[in-house]
């Protein structure tokens, strides 16, 4: 029987990777129980496992640009020191990474392919974590590249653009920064896809299909919820001028899924009417 690690467990999309390994022999490894840095750990743990999703990060993209040195460790090192263990045992690793490798600069969808270059702090430690799991682990290593990311048991930003249209007359959303909104339950069934196929190793992009803007997604919640999607104006970044800079244009391509012989996440509006329907932006 295939067995299964995941860390970072008790994150938004480790608890839904957990959910969407029901029944499997899965191994759930929080933070605190596992310190991705620490090669004698980290090699224990993956001891008998088959397949590792390595969902660890330090996310705190702001708090990045002024220590770097801490998200390299957990971004940079620690996907590193997975990736040795890992292929000393033979067990495939899916590291999970961002949109933020690239500079958000493009105005067509960025393939799997595209050269890295990231525009910020925390961006740079991720492009060093994916180089690491692809060099050090060439034959099982895979960089899943997410973005965008809502979902029951972290931040939503659904549920509080619904708080905050249930509070006041109008809200006010940017309308400048371009990408995938991504249900982290899709996202954790496309992953056990992945690691229950034959695809062979390398990046694959794990964002629901389509596009839009944070004001599309804002009046897209508001309609599932039945609120007047006309409370939502737009604006744009420079109303929200933040540490780290943020890519304009974030869509990802999906063609290495379709070249594995697998399907790629469906569009996000499909998603968002799920999850809506489903409970996951609260009453």
């Amino acid at each position: 029987m295939t067995r299964y690690l995941i860390t970072g467990a008790a994150g938004m999309l480790g608890r839904d990777l957990q959910e969407a390994l029901t029944g499997r022999d899965v191994v759930a490894l929080t933070r605190a129980e596992l310190d991705i840095t620490d090669a004698e750990a980290v090699a224990a743990a993956v001891s008998g496992i088959d397949v590792v999703f390595n969902c660890a990060a330090y996310t705190a993209v702001d708090a990045a640009e002024t220590d770097e040195e801490t998200a390299q460790l957990v971004n940079g090192v620690g996907p590193a020191t997975l990736a040795a263990a890992t292929a000393a045992t033979g067990a495939a690793l899916l590291q999970i990474s961002t949109d933020y490798v690239f500079q958000g600069s493009a105005t067509t969808p960025y393939p799997e392919d595209e050269p890295r270059d990231p525009l910020n702090a925390y961006g740079r430690t991720k492009a060093f974590g994916e180089e690491a799991v692809l060099r050090l682990n060439p034959a099982r290593g895979y960089v899943v590249r997410t973005a965008w990311l809502y979902g029951r048991h972290g931040n939503n930003f659904p549920a509080t653009m619904l708080r905050l249209g249930r509070e006041r007359d109008s809200v006010t959303v940017v309308a400048d920064q371009v990408g995938q909104p991504t249900w982290t339950a899709d996202l954790a069934r496309q992953l056990v896809l992945l690691a229950d196929s034959d695809a062979p190793a390398g990046v694959y992009h794990g964002t629901n299909s389509g596009q839009g803007s944070w004001f599309d997604l804002a009046q897209a919640t508001f309609q599932e919820a039945g609120l007047d999607p006309a409370k939502v104006e737009p604006t744009d970044s420079s109303q929200f001028v933040r540490p780290a800079p943020r890519p304009a244009y974030s869509v990802l391509g999906h063609d290495a899924w379709s070249r594995a012989g697998l399907d790629p996440m469906r569009d996000w509006r499909a998603a968002l009417h799920e999850a809506a329907s489903s409970g996951v932006f609260g009453d």
